[in-house]
């Protein structure tokens, strides 16, 4: 199986180059995320057809995201670590190494009520400034999909962030994060181009409006 041989292979490089091992994993699969939402763009839902519209393949873009998930897979990395110490999954008493579910419900909250909005939060403010956004284009976007990115977050990572801890080894939490984060990453993507979108057209409006 070609399974195998990848995992021995990344197994091997995470613990020779822990890091950059996993910043390599985790900028791959948030391209690949970019990479998706492009392509889903270029479909457009009428009803019960869907139309093509021609949509120009941004290769920057995907840029953008591999650069941001490169820099925030060590971090992760390194969360996951604190976390691991911090809050042990204790095993109960008697019950053949089953793990407690009171200790992995303060890891999952810990995860969610301190990582999660720090990173949309980081996640917002790198897209502003690698595009080029202004602050106060940058302050628009947090204040236009900061909440809704927290939220739809909220709805779907504890979740998998639950399935993560307990059954992940610590050198995979992060591949498998940034796995379940291709469709994060979709909707994270489509969310910023379209307010990317509504801020050209105002900006463009007001280069007409001052012609």
């Amino acid at each position: 199986m070609a399974s195998l041989p990848i995992a021995r292979f990344y197994q091997q490089s995470f613990e020779t180059h822990p890091y950059r091992t996993l910043a390599l994993t985790n900028g791959s699969l948030n391209a690949l995320g970019d990479i998706v939402a492009q392509g889903s763009q270029s479909i457009v839902g009428l009803g019960d057809k869907a139309i093509e519209q021609p949509h120009r393949y941004d290769l920057a873009r995907t840029f953008r995201f591999f650069c941001f998930g490169f820099t925030l897979g060590p971090i992760i990395g390194k969360w996951n670590v604190f976390l691991e110490r911090r809050f042990p999954l204790r095993t109960i008493a008697g019950s053949a190494g089953k793990v407690s579910a009171r200790a992995l419900s303060k890891r999952v909250g810990m995860d969610q009520l301190v990582m999660a909005p720090a990173g949309v939060a980081v996640f917002i403010g790198a897209m502003g400034i690698m595009e080029g956004r202004s602050p106060a284009q940058i302050n628009q976007k947090f204040a236009d999909i900061y909440l809704p990115a927290l939220f739809a977050n909220w709805k779907v990572w504890p979740l998998a962030q639950l399935i993560n801890f307990r059954y992940m080894p610590l050198a995979y939490r992060v591949p498998f994060q940034s796995t379940c984060g291709v469709f994060w990453t979709l909707y994270l993507s489509i969310l910023n181009a379209k307010e990317d979108e509504k801020q050209d057209h105002e900006t463009e409006l007001r280069r007409t409006r001052s012609s």
